[in-house]
């Protein structure tokens, strides 16, 4: 079938309220409007603002894309007034509230998409809004499902909630044997299962509803790239009987120094004073340490980490995303910050995670194992000590050491559901995180072997985002795929003689 000139094509996106959702999708929405396609981008005013800067950017560059606002049904749902983000809540339960003034967007939302001129020619939107696929029914256009996770992940998460494997599993701390993987991966119970339908009434029927709205997407589109996990990105297309398409990475797109420093929040300390730091640094000398928008620790684990990263003697770059009180005031006791001085650096708030990652000082990056985060170091090179909390990171640390093999343990064990963040009990203890970021950064066989293949990843995935490449060609495949169902939606239907 002939194609349609995408320029003809209005994308709305519908990015989940969560940085490690939001991120790519605002990312993904500038890519589209690169190759032509006017995009709108639906959210609430809060998550409109962290990234306004951006698009505001890519509207001075020509590029056909817009936000639209739509309010968040807070005090309804339980919420305080302008908490429109799960980094925002009150407390890790009252995620539940968050996911049930998500759901009571679908009215306004439809009525919006309603009055778009241009028409709306395909949604794509979060795996957590499944009443979209209702919208993009009544509208009579095609929907494309996002979901965070890469494809190693999404493909253990459908072997375990398709399967009765964890039924015959009965202990939490067993190591079992993932079955159907391309890859011999031994996980817990628990570290396979804390994404997907996790263990409560509300977070199962949410799940099922994504996967009902699945079923009628014309494909599922991955923040990943086919030269990073091949076997996984045909296995899941098997798996799911849909067209899959790796675009990314779309962190790659950020390519000015504004768009890197402003990406996804303000950050918490100044571009040029973050490299002029970096700068003073031996290369790849630097341990840069960050556990995430949603990562929540204890006032002991968090000393834990700081009394490890000190004892190592290895510069270091940390970010904090929130302190509480107590750590506050136990920093002024110790001393802490006064005796890191010169060697580390202790930040609280939002890191410009692109720009620091890039910089050839940063030598190694112990992340949370957020999908986001994970790609962000593979795209820079950097290998990594994974410390995993819970939804998937525990499958992508997985990845990272068994299948990549650039990236060392920090020896977390236990996951718990977001929900409970703060329920958790298991504790780091500061030697681990020594030994774990000494073994990644010093001068032997094997941390130079993980060097040297996360370099080659990192040229993998800068080939495939350039003109001609895999995830290049493969968002050629996805507009094509939005205008021949365009085209069967619109084709009239013949009178049976």
């Amino acid at each position: 079938m002939a194609s349609i000139d995408p320029t003809n094509l209005h994308i709305v996106l519908f990015p989940l309220m969560a940085q490690g959702h939001m991120l790519p999708m605002v990312d993904m929405a500038r890519i589209l409007a690169q190759r032509g396609c006017i995009v709108t981008i639906v959210t609430t005013p809060v998550n409109a603002n962290r990234f306004k800067s951006v698009v505001d950017r890519a509207i001075e560059s020509s590029l056909k894309i817009r936000i639209l606002e739509i309010q968040l049904a807070c005090a309804e749902a339980g919420l305080p007034e302008g908490c429109e983000n799960f980094d925002m809540l009150p407390s890790p339960a009252h995620a539940v509230n968050m996911v049930l003034a998500m759901n009571m967007l679908e009215k306004p939302a439809e009525n919006m998409l309603h009055g778009l001129c241009p028409p709306p020619s395909c949604i794509i939107s979060d795996g957590g809004f499944p009443w979209t696929n209702d919208v993009a029914k009544k509208l009579n256009i095609p929907r494309v499902a996002f979901y965070g996770p890469g494809c190693f992940a999404f493909l253990c998460v459908h072997v375990v909630t398709t399967t009765n494997i964890l039924d015959e599993i009965d202990s939490d701390s067993e190591y079992f044997v993932m079955p159907g993987l391309p890859d011999h991966i031994e996980v817990t119970k628990p570290q396979a299962s804390t994404w997907g339908r996790g263990d409560s009434k509300e977070s199962t029927a949410v799940f099922e509803l994504m996967v009902e709205a699945e079923k009628d997407a014309i494909g599922i589109v991955v923040n990943s790239f086919d030269e990073l996990e091949p076997k996984y990105v045909k296995a899941l297309a098997k798996a799911k009987d849909k067209k899959v398409f790796c675009i990314g990475p779309v962190s790659l797109s950020n390519t000015s120094f504004q768009d890197q420093v402003e990406r996804g929040n303000r950050a918490a300390i100044d571009g040029h004073e973050c490299l002029k730091w970096l700068d003073s640094r031996m290369e790849g000398s630097v341990i840069y340490v960050c556990l995430g928008s949603l990562s929540y620790s204890s006032t002991e684990q968090t000393i834990e980490l700081g009394l490890g990263l000190e004892s190592s003697n290895i510069p270091f770059l940390w970010f904090i995303r929130q302190t509480s009180e107590e750590f506050e005031s136990w920093l002024a006791k110790d001393g802490y910050e006064e005796r890191i001085k010169g060697r580390g650096q202790m930040v609280r708030g939002w890191a410009p995670q692109i720009l620091i990652l890039s910089h050839p000082s940063v030598g190694g990056f112990v992340t949370h194992c957020g999908w986001n985060s994970t790609l962000e170091g593979i795209s820079a090179g950097k290998p990594m000590v994974t410390w995993p909390h819970f939804a998937e990171q525990f499958l992508n640390e997985r990845f990272v050491i068994n299948v990549l093999n650039i990236g060392v343990s920090i020896g977390m064990e236990i996951p718990v559901l977001f929900t409970k963040l703060d329920e958790s009990k298991e504790v780091i203890k500061r030697n681990d995180v020594k030994q774990a970021v000494e073994r990644l950064m010093r001068n032997d066989e094997e941390a130079e072997a993980m060097r040297m293949r996360a370099q080659e990843y990192a040229e993998m995935a800068k080939s495939a985002t350039e003109e001609g490449g895999s995830s290049y060609r493969n968002i050629t495949s996805m507009i094509q795929a939005i205008n021949d169902q365009l085209a069967k939606n619109t084709k009239p239907v013949q009178d049976v003689v």
